[in-house]
Order: structure tokens, then sequence, then C-alpha cells
């Protein structure tokens, strides 16, 4: 079986975010950051080249692939600042009605601008998301 491209590493988070040209982008990775300890009570570490990701859990697919993943991450991508909610999002539309401007995929919330996004409603969907995946055993 093939091995995951992203693997947790020890470059640091603190160089890597501090790199960010954006100083808006900058400023609010760190303030995700410090919302995304305070949750999972972790510190933050390097997924891949660009993944700042938080805590772990273990899965494990019907088709027999398993591994270890980060339980909240985020990245800061060009487009946006990219959220990754690793339970995804089927079981929070209430929750995302009152989280503000963004976009959803599987399970990457998209935001352009942390400003139009109501924080608290922000750390309720990344506790719930955390909640859920500290269940899985």
């Amino acid at each position: 079986m093939a091995e995951l491209k992203t693997q947790k590493n020890n470059a640091s988070v603190v160089a890597f975010l501090g790199s960010i040209e954006d100083d808006q982008r900058k400023k609010d990775c760190f303030i995700v950051m410090e919302l995304m300890k305070k949750i999972t009570k972790s510190e933050p570490s390097m997924w891949g080249p660009s993944i700042v990701g938080f805590g772990s859990y273990h899965y494990k697919y019907a088709s027999g692939r398993e591994g270890d993943w980060f339980l909240c991450g985020f990245s800061p991508r060009k487009q946006s600042l990219t959220i990754y909610i690793m339970s995804g999002f089927s079981h929070y539309n209430e929750i995302l009605g009152r989280l503000g401007k963004c976009k959803t995929s599987k399970s990457c919330l998209y935001i352009n601008k942390l400003e139009q996004i109501n924080l608290p409603v922000l750390e309720e969907l990344i506790s719930s998301s955390v909640e859920y995946l500290s269940k899985i055993k």
C-alpha cells in the first residue's frame, strides 16, 4: 500500500507562519493556531510543507487502508485560509449557517478573511469536529 505523501515532520510551525508574505493572512493564521491549541490542548506540528496540524487520530477504511492524521489543522493557501474539519460538514449545517462568509468542500473550510467569520462559531465547529473524532477508536 502506498504511503501518504503528507507526513508529520519536525519543521518549525512558527518559522513557516512567519514566512507568510501577506500580513493579514499571517495574523489570521496565528489567531487560528491559538484557537486550535486551546481546543485540542496540543501543540501544532507541520504536516508536509504547508499544513499545520493539531493532535491525531487513527483511521481505518473498509478497504483496509489505515493511518494517523491530525484532528484539525489549517493551511495558508494563496486563495484562502484553508481550515481542515476532518469529520466533514454533514453534522454541522446549523453551525455553518451561523459561521459567516466561507466555502466548503468535503473536509475543507475556505475563508478569505478571518474578519468575515464569527470566531466563537468557528471555535464551536472545530470543537465539535475534534470531539467527534476523539470518539473514534
